[in-house]
């Protein structure tokens, strides 16, 4: 794809970096980001303060989504706002809405060294340093992602913040479900459960990730680099975040460790607590685990509707479609019949 535009990308480049000439040396695919499409870019920079051999990586849609997904101009502004609350993650740095450049609108982003692949993050000890004060670090990532709250410039795209964060999720993923038109009984229960149990609304509506989790974050030996994948944030309840990062679906087989399969829940929570400046209810964030279940489920049929479609053929996508009977599984044994509501 790139290699077609390859001369209106590098003058589009150059004029972005203010360079009297950009040369793109190299452009490669990336793996990963089942959204999107990833670019690696190396280019050398003639003149400004790019000058020199830069590796940049190139983000745009991929060639179909998935519902609520934000776009690239959406996750610029996204990225804008974390950097300037503290948040570590990849610099932003131009945005392109031209459609004569690539056909579509990107962005452009400094490269980070690491690794994100979640299962290798897991077991392969050697990354992420410590792992308790990874988790630690985590949660203080993530404290400072919920200190952006609505109102904020350049955010008004996420709309008013919902009075009641957990049925508004109910509702939108029942509506996801009918749409799919397949009879999915445990999701069906799952989401009855969680409109009987939902939690009133937060003190406070936040900046939420919603997909702040292991496999979305990047480490090397010494610890985190940055973290990735904004296409789901919206304003909500914070303990939305908090219970997916520690849900099981995302501790990548070890469930004795909590906290998103690298430590211990406490070690976690005592990071964000101590960011945040007020501790966290547990019970709130029991709720969306298994929240946190569901919405993994619609998700990956979804994802598999994809590959079923016809719209973006893709064993990865199909692969994850299959993930909704394990979650099915997950959802039955978070929700048995005795946590059901007397009034039910």
């Amino acid at each position: 794809m790139l290699g077609e535009a390859k001369d209106s990308l590098e003058a589009w480049i150059g004029k972005a970096a203010r360079a009297d000439r950009a040369t793109l040396v190299e452009a490669r695919p990336l793996s990963g980001g089942a959204i999107q499409e990833n670019w690696l870019l190396e280019v050398d920079f003639f003149g400004g303060p790019f000058t020199g051999r830069q590796e940049l990586v190139l983000r745009t849609d991929a060639p179909s989504g998935v519902a609520v997904s934000h776009g690239r101009a959406e996750e610029f502004a996204l990225l804008r706002a974390a950097t300037t609350a503290g948040v570590t993650v990849p610099e932003p740095l131009w945005l392109c809405d031209d459609p004569h450049v690539l056909g579509k609108t990107f962005q452009v982003m400094r490269k980070v060294e690491g690794v994100a692949l979640g299962t290798k993050i897991v077991k392969d000890l050697r990354l992420g340093g410590d792992r308790r004060r990874l988790a630690e670090r985590l949660g203080r990532e993530l404290a400072r992602i919920h200190s952006i709250r609505p109102p904020h410039e350049g955010l008004e795209f996420l709309g008013e913040p919902p009075d009641d964060p957990a049925l508004v999720d109910v509702v939108q993923l029942r509506a996801y479900l009918d749409a799919l038109g397949e009879p999915r009984p445990v999701l069906e229960w799952g989401l009855r459960w969680a409109e009987l149990h939902r939690p009133p609304p937060p003190d406070a509506t936040v900046l939420v990730h919603r997909d702040f989790r292991t496999g979305n974050y990047m480490v090397d030996e010494a610890g985190l680099t940055a973290v990735l994948d904004w296409e789901f944030a919206a304003w909500g309840d914070p303990a939305c975040d908090l219970g997916w990062f520690c849900a099981a679906c995302w501790r990548f087989g070890r469930d004795d460790l909590e906290a998103g399969g690298i430590a211990p829940r406490a070690d976690f929570y005592g990071g964000y607590e101590a960011e945040a400046g007020h501790e966290i209810e547990h019970d709130r964030v029991a709720y969306w685990e298994v929240m946190a279940h569901i919405r993994w489920n619609v998700i990956a049929l979804q994802q598999g509707h994809r590959h079923l479609s016809g719209a973006e053929p893709s064993l990865d996508l199909a692969l994850t479609g299959r993930r909704a009977a394990e979650l099915d599984l997950a959802i039955l044994r978070l929700t048995p019949p005795e946590t059901w509501s007397a009034t039910r």
